[in-house]
């Protein structure tokens, strides 16, 4: 069976660190080419130098409107197409509701939420042009839970799962597959957020996933054959509830 991505030209956001970092690099190996789409110019272009050839890099702010808006059209002047888009940008807000302030929940809010519909807006034209696409979305398990000590985060994702779900269900006729994958607690810079002592405990209890595993999990919905959609894979640490 093909590996669902070889020859195929993803786009994956946020791809500079983490899960994204991850993503594209296991797509690259897969024989995809990846746009790495970041705003952090200079990392993007040390990954790429060691991409062999497979990387592009698309330096866009998506917090900013017109850097935004002009993302899909500038990758598709480079590429010609896009057969995957992976929307994985996001920023985390943990902690106490009365401890955040306005501005970071704005921030985090039109990233985690905003950015992902209007990215999938832009790009769904070209793919229901084509008749054919995957769009995979970063939600978390806390999209599927209400987690107490992250209201405003657990907000974002359980917005984003309504958003994905519902979609898929719109596109699917069109040959577009919609998709998300729900990681647990993931070792990445998201965690910075975290209490000291709740990140040592969570490492020593083995309650964190590494990006690695959340990135094969992108890469099984994407190896499904046409006729098959993944809803939604929940990858956790196996002691996340010790």
């Amino acid at each position: 069976m093909s590996n669902g991505v070889a020859g195929k030209i993803a786009v994956v956001t946020g791809a500079a660190s983490g899960i994204g970092l991850a993503t594209a690099t296991a797509l690259m190996a897969a024989g995809a080419t990846v746009v790495m789409v970041d705003r952090n110019q200079s990392a993007l272009q040390s990954i790429a130098a060691a991409g062999g050839g497979n990387a592009i890099t698309q330096v866009s702010d998506l917090l900013d409107a017109d850097s935004c808006a002009a993302m899909v059209p500038e990758i598709l002047a480079k590429t010609g197409r896009i057969d995957i888009l992976h929307c994985n940008a996001g920023t985390y807000i943990g902690g106490n509701l009365i401890d955040t302030n306005a501005a970071a929940i704005d921030r985090m809010l039109n990233l985690n939420v905003n950015v992902v519909i209007k990215n999938v807006h832009a790009v769904l034209p070209h793919m229901i042009g084509r008749g054919c696409g995957d769009i995979i979305v970063t939600s978390s398990l806390a999209g599927h839970s209400a987690i107490k000590h992250e209201p405003v985060y657990s907000a974002s994702k359980w917005a984003i799962t309504c958003f994905t779900q519902a979609t898929r269900r719109q596109v699917n006729r069109h040959g577009i597959r919609v998709s998300q994958v729900s990681p647990g607690p993931v070792i990445s810079a998201l965690l910075a957020d975290w209490p000291a002592a709740q990140l040592q405990a969570a490492k020593d209890a083995g309650a964190l996933i590494d990006p690695s595993e959340v990135a094969e999990a992108v890469l099984f919905i994407l190896g499904r054959p046409r006729n098959v959609t993944v809803h939604d894979i929940i990858v956790l640490p196996t002691n996340v509830d010790a």
